[in-house]
């Protein structure tokens, strides 16, 4: 097993400080709705063992965890910060379920606790491009993700059409739409940009994010070691907010391949909406936190034939939190749906892009 990021006997600790602390306006307003939440099964850990048995590629389809690991040891404070966001997101999801709250999330002096946030959404996206040359991504590509980007979290991929009868009814239209709001160039003949967002530090050659709290950044650069994108989790700061995609993977390209189609995005977006991988970065007894997912042992790459069965249950291989080709991830699921949602109520970490 990959080395914990925090040890045993301080996540003891932590957790107990967790649940007996109720940190913002929101989690103390959800505490009174008495709705129980379970958060045994959380966890900031990376299991990695053997994980790329199933792999055929020299592509490392994403580092988000990785990055996760880099971020908690650089702020001590992020592991409870993301706790608490899960914990909220848990009691949003759970008050939804029993018809409690008020979905729609604003803070209209009903009293009643949001749940999760209802309604259209629309995120503008600032896209910042760390180039060798200029004009080495093209206008082309930054319009062909940002038409994916809503393509995906507006249930218009035409592959869904594919999606197995036992997963149909799960397909969810996220109803988020995406507008370029600026693009941001620089020449920088650096051959790799690595994990650690140093492509985001104005004083390193990068780019410093757009005002995060309203805009969703994308870094398009050369991220190296044949890396696809990363995102950086809900709770992160905001100095480096956003998600990184490798320049052959942004968009349409032919460069790219089988990852040529632009769904590292929707992938990574995924990520910085708080949705994990769709195995949950462990074996069976790993979860990605989404009630409505197969459990599953690991990542399916390539574009696996259904069932894939895994821990007894066929794997939702078609989902975009997946490893498989691009061609081959067509599906958000209603839970995915709930959980992405759960951020944009009053007091949540994108609260911004609503309000």
């Amino acid at each position: 097993m990959k080395k914990v990021i925090l040890s045993v006997a301080v996540m003891g600790a932590f957790l107990l400080s967790c649940e007996n602390e109720s940190t913002t306006e929101f989690n103390s307003e959800i505490e009174a709705q008495e709705v129980q939440v379970d958060m045994s099964d959380f966890s900031l850990y990376v299991d990695e063992d053997d994980l790329s048995g199933k792999s055929t590629s020299s592509f490392e389809k994403c580092v988000s965890m990785k990055n996760l690991e880099y971020r908690l040891s650089k702020n001590n404070g992020l592991a409870k910060k993301m706790y608490d966001i899960e914990y909220n997101t848990r009691k949003a999801i759970a008050l939804k379920n029993q018809g409690k709250g008020k979905p729609g999330g604003g803070n209209d002096g009903g009293g009643t606790t949001p749940t999760i946030f209802e309604g259209a959404i629309t995120i503008p996206v600032v896209v910042n491009i760390i180039e060798q040359f200029s004009g080495q991504v093209t206008q082309n590509q930054i319009n062909s993700q940002i038409r994916i980007l809503n393509e995906d979290f507006q249930n218009n991929n035409s592959n869904t059409a594919g999606v197995p009868s036992e997963f149909s009814s799960l397909v969810a239209d996220v109803d988020v739409a995406f507008v370029l709001a600026g693009v941001n160039r620089v020449v920088n003949t650096k051959a790799s940009w690595g994990t650690n967002d140093a492509m985001k530090i104005p004083s390193q050659g990068g780019i410093a994010p757009t005002d995060a709290s309203s805009n969703l950044n994308l870094w398009v650069c050369e991220i190296g070691g044949g890396i696809l994108g990363y995102a950086q989790f809900p709770g992160g700061s905001d100095a480096t907010d956003g998600v990184v995609i490798g320049t052959n993977f942004f968009g349409e390209t032919n460069a790219g391949g089988i990852y040529g189609k632009g769904r590292t995005g929707t992938h990574e977006v995924g990520h910085w909406l708080n949705l994990r991988h769709i195995w949950g970065d462990g074996r069976c007894n790993r979860d990605d936190f989404v009630a409505d997912t197969p459990s599953s042992d690991a990542p399916n790459y390539n574009c696996p034939s259904y069932p894939t069965v895994n821990c007894r249950s066929a794997d939702m291989t078609m989902n975009y939190m997946d490893y498989v080709q691009d061609d081959c991830m067509y599906m958000f699921t209603t839970g995915q749906n709930d959980r992405m949602r759960a951020l944009f109520v009053a007091g949540g970490p994108k609260e911004g892009f609503v309000n």
